[in-house]
């Protein structure tokens, strides 16, 4: 047996389907295509995930994965200016922020803001500051320590 004497199987090789030439074919007129409606229009289809405008399955089910949200530090936070109800040369903690009602939960502690005007020379001690808020502190002659 040589390459140029093989022939196909019968059946195994099908004439392609012909579509829009009339009526004799048995696929004429509308191509098999039905009646109207989007899936009878050129270029229109649905997708595989459409529902008919029902939520698709996608959207219902619930989320799943990592997010690093979750273990993100969240600081109370305290503006400069509400550090005016203190008296001047006191010591600010947490611990009196707590007390004096400016701070509600600490959570990973305490970073103070430089927003506002302060008026008094204080020691102020936090996790964190903020560098417009180490400069209004120092410029009164108060101190910031970092907890």
């Amino acid at each position: 047996m040589k390459l140029h004497e093989l022939s196909k199987v019968e059946g195994s090789t099908h004439r392609r389907k012909i579509v829009g030439r009339g009526p004799a074919s048995g696929h004429g007129k509308t191509s098999g295509r039905g009646e109207k409606g989007q899936k009878a229009r050129s270029g229109g289809s649905v997708h595989i995930w459409f529902e008919g405008g029902q939520t698709p399955l996608y959207k219902r089910l619930p989320r799943r994965g990592f997010s690093n949200a979750r273990f993100a530090t969240k600081y109370a936070i305290v503006n400069v200016s509400d550090l005016n109800r203190f008296k001047d040369g006191d010591i600010v903690t947490p611990e009196l922020l707590k007390e004096s009602g400016l701070v509600k939960k600490e959570l990973n502690g305490i970073k103070i803001l430089g927003n506002g005007k302060l008026e008094r020379k204080l020691t102020v001690k936090a996790n964190v500051f903020t560098n417009s808020a180490i400069t209004k502190i120092e410029e009164l002659g108060g101190t910031t320590e970092v907890i």
